[in-house]
């Protein structure tokens, strides 16, 4: 503000007296309660400004009407299975028998879940050991992580000329480390190949469902279940046949290592076969999507190869997301074209 009433800025001490103002004097009192415009435009908050903290009241409702029927439901069951079970006739035998099926049932699925997890757990120590080995070069470490490798796939027809060539040879390997390599060779590898056309099989689907699919959320559940479909098929391939809670804590590893490992390497596997093709430009925005979720099914396969490999990459060369996708991209071009003409 300028002008012939303006005043002109001043200097003054803070302890000047002229400036400090008497606690008895009135006017101090309403400076003290006078409020800041910004304090003065703050809304109260409680019943008063009309705004609701937390849980509403009719969440509140909602959430014990669900609990109340869930309890009804759960006390009708109960009553009718005490009643039918306390009958002396072929109702009351047939409720015993369905419930013993249902015992029995529950306790094989229970079974398979605690085994699942167990495999899982073998398959991560032996790696873990077999790691060991090849970084003290210990040759006992070495033959007991290959005896083991040998006793995890014991029985299976698909590797069993592999095992015999390894179980002859174990005794001509001298050099230390060579026997892990004999056994990735022999054993491994051919493994890691028919992990590759599960990845891609299950790739493939992931890319015509999504490209397909008239519902976005019907597409979202279907890449869902088979993302959980491709890690079972992964690790029952290479040992572990997980249940669905194995299946869970598989998807939760894999996550992990995905990230330990510096995300979805999408500037490698994904976003540079995209770029460097000019696939999303070339096809259509389904056709697209569906690559894209197609690739991202390829690259979840391979950290999940990663896991649950027995045994580290050693004389094999690694299944790559970058492996799978030319031929998936290749695929999904050829439908694009034809689906131009």
């Amino acid at each position: 503000m300028t002008g012939p009433g303006a005043r002109e800025p001043r200097v003054f001490a803070p302890d000047d007296p002229k400036i400090i103002v008497p606690p008895g004097e009135p006017w101090a009192e309403d400076l003290e309660e006078e409020a800041s415009p910004a304090e003065q435009q703050r809304p109260e908050r409680g019943f008063a400004s009309g705004v609701r903290n937390g849980i509403g009241w009719g969440g509140i409702l909602v959430s014990a009407m669900a609990g109340l029927a869930g309890l009804a439901a759960s006390l009708s069951f109960a009553q009718f299975v005490s009643a039918a079970l306390a009958r002396d006739d072929w109702v009351g035998w047939t409720a015993l028998g369905l419930l013993g099926i249902a015992g029995v049932a529950a306790f094989v699925m229970l079974a398979r879940e605690l085994v699942g997890l167990l495999r899982l757990r073998r398959l991560t120590r032996l790696r873990t050991d077999a790691e060991a080995a090849v970084a003290s070069r210990d040759p006992a470490l070495e033959r007991a992580a290959v005896r083991r490798l040998r006793a995890l796939f014991r029985g299976r027809g698909d590797v069993k000329w592999a095992l015999a060539r390894v179980r002859d040879h174990e005794g001509d390997v001298r050099d230390q480390g060579e026997l892990l390599k004999l056994a990735d060779r022999e054993i491994l590898v051919p493994l890691d190949l028919a992990a590759r056309r599960i990845i891609l099989r299950s790739a493939k689907r992931v890319s015509v469902v999504t490209a397909i699919s008239p519902i976005v959320w019907i597409a979202m559940i279907y890449v869902a279940v088979e993302n959980l479909r491709l890690l079972r098929a992964l690790a029952g391939l290479y040992g572990g046949r997980p249940g669905t809670i194995g299946a869970l804590r598989l998807a939760r590893m894999v996550v992990a290592h995905i990230v330990a490992t510096g995300g979805l390497a999408l500037t490698d596997d994904l976003l540079g076969q995209f770029l460097g093709q000019d696939l999303l430009r070339r096809l259509s925005r389904r056709l697209g999507e569906g690559a894209f979720n197609g690739a991202l099914t390829a690259r979840i396969g391979a950290a999940a190869v990663e896991v649950t490999r027995p045994l580290p990459y050693l004389d094999a060369e690694p299944v790559r997301a970058r492996d799978v996708l030319p031929e998936l991209f290749r695929r999904r071009g050829a439908d694009g074209a034809k689906t131009r003409a």
